[in-house]
């Protein structure tokens, strides 16, 4: 009995190392080439002709396949630079899918469930500790990550269009060359309006070229509903528009330079990280952030209790006394969403 036992247990082994072979022959055949290119040296010997290596070039697409060329404000070219692309990946990681995110879809509001609205107007300065990352000057592929740049890039590469700043509804589209030569410096003829009449005087004035610094203030314009039907407080961008300084006989003054329509600009927001400085691996999108409410600004306008259609700062001249008054407005609409329910 013994010797079966041992018999067949021979058998089962050899068949199992028959078909183990058999499978690594059929492996060689299928990964080595059927032929090979081959060529004589000196010798007279074949040698085995090595494949060609494509190099890889500026014009070529990376190992993530999803490069785009974007601007670079930080060369001495200007805003009309390209950034230097990496020939590797950057990254001890494949990031090639951050250029497919896309935003979440907002939430439909009906007209029938809006009990109160109002529009409120912001800036964000952002040299205020909070919003520094509007300001991160570091660069990777797509340029530098300033905020202003992002913008520039959206209009440039992403088909997003650029409003006139002189309105705030939209009005007036403006082609690419025209926000570009904004960042020229030449004479130009500037409106500046006069915050307590409201009249507009046309001055004539240098237009010094842009720093990337330069633009540091941040104009939003939101609204505020209220519906019934969620039973919630619903806070929508509109619009985000730049300001930049320019002296204007010895006075430095706000000059709006374009508005951009914020659910158009919200593709662009959700393929750009904002910047970190606790964890570069925990970074939001530019989109997160301004959906989370993620920054730090103070109140310019209201549409309520304002007939005139005033800024505040044609109502108050003191700033500190618009500061305080911008947080009244804060508190008005805190204790408006309160008041709402019943404990």
């Amino acid at each position: 009995m013994k010797k079966i036992f041992y018999g067949m247990m021979a058998v089962l082994i050899g068949s199992a190392m028959i078909n183990t072979l058999q499978a690594q022959s059929a492996y060689r055949k299928k990964t080595t080439p059927a032929t090979k290119d081959t060529t004589v040296n000196n010798n007279g010997r074949g040698v085995v002709q090595q494949p060609a290596v494509t190099p890889i070039t500026t014009t070529n697409k990376l190992a993530s396949g999803n490069v785009t060329y974007r601007y670079d404000t930080t060369n001495p070219g200007g805003f009309d630079a390209k950034p230097e692309v990496s020939l590797r990946n950057n990254y001890a990681v494949d990031r090639s899918q951050v250029r497919d995110r896309k935003p979440l879809e907002y939430e439909n509001l009906r007209d029938d469930d809006n009990v109160w609205s109002e529009f409120l107007w912001r800036e964000i300065d952002a040299r205020e500790k909070m919003n520094q990352s509007f300001l991160y000057p570091g660069k990777d592929d797509n340029g530098d990550r300033r905020f202003f740049s992002i913008l520039l890039n959206s209009i440039k590469n992403d088909s997003v269009t650029a409003f006139a700043p002189d309105n705030d509804r939209f009005t007036t589209p403006m082609t690419t060359e025209q926000v570009m030569n904004l960042t020229v410096g030449d004479n130009d003829t500037v409106e500046v309006p006069d915050p307590v009449t409201g009249s507009v005087e046309k001055v004539i004035t240098k237009k010094p070229k842009f720093s990337p610094d330069s633009v540091y203030t941040f104009r939003i314009k939101e609204q505020l509903i209220f519906d019934k039907e969620a039973s919630r407080l619903f806070t929508r961008i509109i619009g985000i528009a730049p300001i930049a300084k320019q002296v204007i006989g010895g006075k430095s003054v706000p000059r709006i330079l374009f508005w951009v329509y914020y659910p158009d600009l919200r593709k662009t927001l959700a393929k750009e990280d904002v910047y970190n400085p606790k964890n570069f691996s925990s970074r939001m999108t530019w989109e997160e952030l301004f959906e989370s409410r993620f920054f730090s600004s103070y109140i310019i306008k209201s549409s309520a209790n304002n007939p005139n259609d005033q800024y505040l700062n044609a109502m108050i001249k003191d700033p500190l006394f618009r500061l305080l008054e911008g947080e009244n407005i804060k508190t008005r609409i805190f204790n408006y969403e309160q008041d709402l329910w019943a404990y």
